[in-house]
């Protein structure tokens, strides 16, 4: 998205998913496909060692004004103060507090993770930028 070409205000009736992160291409944004040791962009053919991927924050949300529901989705450095940290750096936590409690999946943690995005969106009214 290079300019805004409308403003909506808008509540935000819920979160889409459950996966705020995703490895991102440097290059182009797209998700990239991780294996143990590489990672590999479908869309630009960017590849690299899989310790080195980016992270990207990616935000779906319904959301509803006075008369419409939305599905909107946020991408990118502006939900960092949202979220007090870079996707980078919680992407690092999530891995340290696996290896910390020796969780495989982090089950936990997302869990925790969503119910905090929930209450710091849901219900709240936001001007999105379209």
């Amino acid at each position: 998205m290079n300019s805004v070409q409308g403003l909506l205000a808008a509540s935000v009736i819920s979160i889409q998913n459950s996966c705020f992160i995703y490895p991102a291409c440097q290059n182009c944004f797209s998700r990239l496909i991780l294996d143990s040791r590489r990672f590999r962009c479908l869309k630009c053919g960017c590849t690299g060692e899989a310790k080195d991927a980016s992270y990207r924050y990616r935000l779906s949300l319904k959301t509803a004004d006075t008369n419409d529901l939305f599905d909107i989705t946020v991408f990118g450095s502006c939900l960092d103060p949202f979220f007090g940290v870079t996707a980078e750096n919680l992407q690092r936590y999530i891995q340290d507090f696996s290896q910390l409690s020796g969780e495989t999946n982090a089950e936990s943690f997302t869990r925790a993770l969503v119910q905090a995005v929930e209450a710091c969106f849901i219900g709240k009214r936001f001007i999105f930028g379209l």
